[in-house]
């Protein structure tokens, strides 16, 4: 019998297991073509229902904060909804090219666990239809099942009304 792949363990996955929250690991392929979809795609490989699998988007406010909001994959971020639920006047997404500075992490595997700084973590709402949640294993083709209550507690996550 085939052993399989070795994986290389990432921030995420060590915050995790430094908190005793158990995880599964699952890999899936990626092109690296075309992002949009691309979360939809990742679903359909792993045979999970795409409500379930949560994108990491960081934003940033005019005061320079930044905010991680994790929606649906198939979703778009409301930027007024989680400004307000943030207690940020307004929020744009970070510009790609500073992302791996503000979070270690590249665009496509970008986690809400494990960034180089802890920053305000808001789930969308519709999370709470799950008892656990795929997020980013903080690498391309990575992607973790994580129990939500867990999840929440290791981030300091909150659930809002935050998709458009």
């Amino acid at each position: 019998m085939a052993k399989a792949p070795k994986v290389q363990k990432t921030n995420a996955m060590r915050e995790l297991e430094r908190e005793g929250v158990p995880y599964i690991l699952h890999t899936y392929e990626d092109d690296g073509e075309e992002s949009r979809g691309l979360g939809e795609s990742i679903a359909a490989q792993l045979g999970e229902d795409p409500g379930q699998g949560f994108k990491t988007l960081v934003t940033v406010a005019p005061s320079g904060n930044h905010v991680v909001c994790c929606i649906p994959v198939a979703e778009e971020l409301d930027f007024k909804a989680a400004a307000k639920v943030a207690g940020e006047k307004s929020l744009e997404m970070l510009p790609t090219k500073q992302l791996t500075a503000v979070t270690g992490y590249v665009r496509g595997g970008c986690s809400p666990l494990g960034m180089k700084k802890p920053y305000p973590v808001v789930f969308d709402a519709s999370a709470g239809n799950f008892e656990e949640i795929y997020v980013s294993g903080g690498r391309i083709g990575l992607t973790l099942k994580v129990p939500l209550t867990d999840l929440l507690k290791v981030t300091g996550g909150k659930l809002a009304e935050i998709t458009a």
